[in-house]
């Protein structure tokens, strides 16, 4: 998995533990003292030449003007962390650029909370940026993963006070009591509900607990085991009573990510050739200029009253599938789109074309978008448009179906 690819072995405490850390990260041989002597840029304790190898480092950046073999830099994931730490611990910033680079190609919801950390102790600033749009959008995904209980603890309170993450709280809570148990395996300790507190700390804290339905808290936390008694008592009456009691943890849900939509048809019809759903494949093409993350599609409805539809959307690149789901949705007779979503948001690369589908099954007479665009500027995102064979109902740049791709961003 790509999260035990990019994985370390990392300290869990405080800010001086942090910095062993980049001492530690990677075990590098050291060269022979003749040859540490006769390397540009590499300290030898003379404090007076410092200032006369950074200057010389900071005016030749490339590895062929530092008289090394050349300018080329084969990565592998294996390699590539620690070939960044040499980059930033030698101050080669062509070789660092790099590795970021392709860090960032890496990324995936799998492996990005382990990325963050490493962004963090790094102090890559945009590669850090890039991770939290990864863990925004995929929260869920990228909370289940294993590489998100490989996480120091510092970086642990970072991801619980996020506000953007988009996910259920519950899970939230299983995430953490996910990445304590692993903690305590790194501890030496037993796995119990009295260890995972413990180690936890103030994370335990972060968690908005009171924010979850009454049914998730009962099914959850309530039963962990990790919340004292008064804690859990205190809960049920903040739920229920009048008077509530006051609380350690915080009372308000996360904010989320607003999703944002794509609308590709100038206007939408219905009377004139009017428009038969009959289980028939509606498809077009698209790609966009940065990374996004497909969250569903918007569809029109019956232009007959209204009515249920049975539907399966699909997400495919060069013909592999990546995402789909199979549900219903409930139109009220007027040519709004209604929102049907995928089970998780899809990460969707730059620069390549994707496709997406939706067969539905319903009544026939639906509205249809009509003065399709070929580009669409949404937001910071410029779409790109274009037929899918995949398509068998008539649906095109120009006209059909599929008038909205809802994402995140």
């Amino acid at each position: 998995m790509a999260a035990e690819l990019f994985s370390t072995s990392l300290p869990h405490g405080e800010d001086e533990e942090e910095e062993e850390t980049k001492k530690n990260f990677v075990q590098l041989s050291e060269p022979e003292e003749s040859a540490e002597r006769n390397t540009v840029g590499i300290d030898d304790g003379d404090d007076d030449d410092d200032d006369e190898r950074l200057s010389w480092q900071g005016a030749h950046p490339t590895l062929r003007e530092r008289y090394m073999y050349s300018d080329e830099v084969e990565l592998d994931a294996d390699t590539v962390l620690a070939t960044l730490y040499a980059a930033k611990k030698y101050i080669v910033p062509a070789v660092a650029k790099a590795c970021v680079g392709f860090l960032e190609t890496s990324l995936e919801a799998k492996n990005a909370c382990v990325l963050l950390s490493q962004s963090r102790l790094f102090e890559e600033a945009e590669l850090t940026e890039r991770c939290w749009e990864v863990i925004d959008a995929q929260a869920e995904l990228a909370l289940r993963s294993e590489g998100f209980c490989e996480i120091d603890r510092p970086t642990l309170e970072i991801v619980l006070q996020r506000e953007t993450l988009n996910i259920r709280e519950a899970a939230v809570f299983q995430a953490a009591l996910s990445w304590a148990a692993a903690e305590c395996r790194r501890q030496g300790l037993a796995v119990t509900p009295r260890n995972q507190r413990t180690v936890l700390g103030k994370a335990l804290y972060l968690l908005r607990v009171p924010s979850m339905s009454l049914q998730e808290f009962a099914d959850g936390p309530a039963q962990s085991e990790v919340l004292t008694l008064a804690e859990t008592h205190n809960i049920f009456l903040w739920y229920t009573a009048t008077n509530k009691p006051q609380l350690d943890f915080p009372v308000g849900k996360r904010v989320g990510l607003a999703p944002q939509r794509c609308h590709r048809f100038q206007a939408s019809a219905y009377r004139s050739n009017q428009w038969r759903y009959r289980g028939r494949c509606d498809s077009i093409q698209f790609a966009v200029d940065r990374r996004i993350f497909m969250a569903g599609l918007g569809l029109y409805g019956s232009s007959g009253g209204k009515a249920e539809y049975s539907v399966r959307i699909e997400l495919k690149r060069q013909g592999t599938l990546l995402a789909q789901n199979l549900t219903k949705f409930l139109s009220d007779g007027s040519s709004s789109t209604f929102p049907v979503w995928f089970e998780h948001p899809v990460q969707v690369e730059q620069d390549t074309f994707y496709t997406v589908s939706a067969v539905l099954d319903g009544n026939e007479l639906s509205y249809f978008g009509q003065e399709g665009m070929t580009e669409v500027q949404c937001g910071k995102v410029t779409f790109q448009f274009q037929c899918s064979s995949d398509s068998t109902n008539g649906t095109g740049v120009q006209g059909g179906q599929i008038p909205e791709l809802i994402f995140y961003c």
